[in-house]
Formats: C-alpha cells, sequence, structure tokens
C-alpha cells in the first residue's frame, strides 16, 4: 500500500510492505508502512526528521499512525536491548528482579545518562513482569532475528 505524501509528515526513505513483516501480527495488521521523513511538528525554518508508523482501518489512515523523533526510535532500542540483557539472567531473582535495586543499568547520553529500571511503581509489578519475561520467551526468535540483522547493519557502518 502507498503511503500518503500529501499529509503533514513528508516521508523520504519508506517500507510500503511492513504489513508483511509486523511481527506476530504479519499479514493481519493495521500498520501497512513505515517512513523516514520530514516531521510534521515543523515549524518555518526548523527540520527534524522522524520515524512513523502508518496505520490504515481499511477506509482511511488512522490517527492512530505514530510519528517519532529519530532518537527517540535509538532510546527505544537502547531500552529494549538493556531490558533483553537484564532478562538472560533476570531467573536468578525471585520476582524476575531484584527489588532492592531495580535499577537495570543508567545508559550515558548527552552528557547525563538515560535511567533503565524496573517498575516499582507499578502495584502489579511482581505479575506483569512474569507475563512481560514470557513473552520476550515467545517472541524471542523473531527478537532475535531483528536484532542479529540490526547488529549486521551496525557493523557494516562502522558501529
Amino acid at each position: 500500500m502507498k503511503i500518503p505524501t500529501t499529509l503533514k509528515h513528508k516521508p523520504v526513505v519508506v517500507s510500503e510492505n511492513y504489513e508483511k513483516v509486523d511481527g506476530r501480527m504479519a499479514g493481519n495488521t493495521d500498520a501497512k508502512g513505515l517512513s523516514l521523513g520530514l516531521a510534521q511538528w515543523n515549524d518555518r525554518g526548523k527540520v527534524d526528521i522522524s520515524a512513523k508508523v502508518w496505520r490504515y482501518t481499511g477506509e482511511k489512515w488512522s490517527r492512530q499512525s505514530e510519528e517519532l523523533p529519530l532518537h527517540r526510535v535509538l532510546d527505544l532500542s537502547i531500552l529494549i536491548c538493556r531490558s533483553l540483557e537484564h532478562f538472560r539472567e533476570a531467573y536468578r531473582y525471585e520476582n524476575l528482579y531484584d527489588p532492592e535495586q531495580p535499577v537495570i543499568d543508567r545508559v550515558g547520553l548527552q552528557g547525563d545518562a538515560m535511567t533503565v529500571a524496573v517498575c516499582t511503581d507499578n502495584e502489579r509489578i511482581n505479575e506483569d513482569i512474569k507475563l512481560f519475561n514470557q513473552a520476550l520467551s515467545d517472541d524471542g526468535e523473531m527478537i532475535g532475528e531483528r536484532l542479529s540483522t540490526l547488529s549486521k547493519i551496525l557493523k557494516d557502518m562502522g558501529y
């Protein structure tokens, strides 16, 4: 499905067949495309790049389509990777984390650090973390395939 070019987000690089590879929802998803382009929130003289997930309801492009600045997409990737690393060893804890040390990591960015931590404010964290861990396990092959691909691309780029 062709991504629209007449809306406020201006696509530059697109993946128009995303519905075929959208994880467990592949073939049955409203996420029809991904794009990198000029952000919809740009003002005159200011140009930001954003990533967008294009969702289509079957009749029109959805207002639930998401647009994120590229640095936030990368920050989410960092959050995912540090979380995956935590859950590899989480079995050592009764509730899959140390309640005395819920901080998983502090990742240095821009002269400060992004904290990665178990959300102890969640009143059902002990139940939810087990469900989360199981979902990570269930999707391990799919996530691993994408991480391997990302790793190869990053290595090819010199990172």
